[in-house]
């Protein structure tokens, strides 16, 4: 794949930010056995009497060799929902620009977006969920950013690389495509290609595989002169001494693939079990680590779950989603538990349905 050529990130940059000086630490440079007596904390020590490392070194230099990238290529969020904010607040003017999504998608882009007052371009996926390229670079010239899930939330698909090479190549702004779910997949994502794309960053998230959603933490990999422009608008701290220890201690247990096997062994499972059900129309092809389901009367079958205490997430109102329920593949028995109550449903449904039948007649 040819590198990317005619990107200019400066004038890309919003033009108070490439002027801004941003928070400095005297810990920037940290220095080893430095006696500390910049920040005014307790001297006492609690282990966490001290504010963490704000660059978040030694976490970092565990990650770039897993992913195989340079540190100065990784800016860390408190979530990947920090990363997409500070995204848009870096290159997004209020009021004037915009950004680009494809629906149905993860919903954070646009809450992001509004929330900075910065336009939401919607283009939907066609009738397989992938991208329609063309109608994309249409739309797209006066974005600033494109946001690209995939595997999609809430669809599970991955997206087809050529097209997505094509927006990079062709999108003179920044292209980010969301990798939360692409350790469920066999595909090894776009980390890879960052080098050679400068409008190219690639998100991924302990949340999912690494089974660590409760640290909130995010992981951006891109050009190193974005992570300087990310750095200089990301609060000082944070991330947390407790974060970046938690997420060292998972990396060096390093029990996700056999997490990522069960889970899709699992997956495997449930969806030949959903396809015995007369309620279920449709179950879409998945990459991640759930299942859309087309229901007949979702909204009872939602209605129901919820009322038995298994919660899934109700995608109907999205395009394209018409009927759909999202539902995340849980411990072997909770799956057993909510086929057991779809099960129950549909012979009362059905029932119920039979007795509509005769007395109507």
């Amino acid at each position: 794949m040819k590198t990317k050529t005619k990107f200019d990130l400066i004038n890309l940059v919003r033009k108070n930010i490439r002027k801004l000086k941003p928070y400095q630490s005297a810990r920037d440079r940290l220095y080893k056995d430095a006696i500390l007596m910049d920040a005014n904390e307790n001297p006492f020590t609690t282990i966490y009497n001290r504010y963490p490392d704000p660059f978040q070194r030694a976490l970092k230099t565990k990650i770039s060799k897993i992913k195989n990238v340079s540190t100065d290529q990784i800016f860390l969020g408190n979530g990947s929902d920090e990363i997409i904010d500070v995204l848009i607040r870096a290159f997004c003017d209020p009021g004037m620009d915009s950004i680009l999504i494809n629906a149905p998608t993860y919903g954070m882009y646009k809450v992001c977006a509004n929330i900075n007052n910065v336009n939401v371009i919607k283009v939907d996926l066609d009738n397989n969920f992938q991208l329609d390229v063309d109608l994309i670079l249409k739309k797209s010239k006066k974005s600033k950013i494109i946001f690209i899930c995939s595997p999609n939330n809430p669809t599970g698909n991955l997206m087809n690389k050529e097209d997505v090479f094509l927006l990079i190549n062709q999108f003179q702004g920044l292209v980010v495509i969301d990798e939360a779910y692409i350790d469920f997949s066999d595909d090894p994502g776009f980390i890879s290609e960052i080098d050679n794309f400068p409008n190219l960053i690639v998100l991924q998230t302990f949340s999912k595989a690494q089974a660590m959603a409760g640290i909130r933490l995010g992981m951006a990999f891109m050009n190193s002169e974005i992570v300087q422009i990310l750095n200089k608008l990301k609060y000082p701290y944070n991330i947390s001494t407790l974060n970046q220890q938690a997420a060292l201690e998972s990396l060096k247990k390093d029990t996700t693939k056999d997490s990522i096997s069960a889970i899709l062994k699992q997956k495997n499972w449930l969806g030949n079990e959903l396809n015995k059900l007369t309620l279920v129309k449709k179950i879409w092809p998945s990459d991640a680590n759930f299942l859309l389901v087309k229901f007949n009367n979702h909204q009872d079958v939602f209605d129901f779950l919820v009322n038995e205490r298994i919660i899934v997430r109700d995608r109907s109102n999205e395009p394209s989603c018409d009927g759909c329920l999202r539902i995340t593949i849980g411990k072997s028995l909770e799956n057993l538990m909510l086929i057991s109550c779809l099960k129950y449903f549909e012979r009362i449904k059905f029932k119920t349905d039979e007795k509509n039948t005769v007395l109507r007649s």
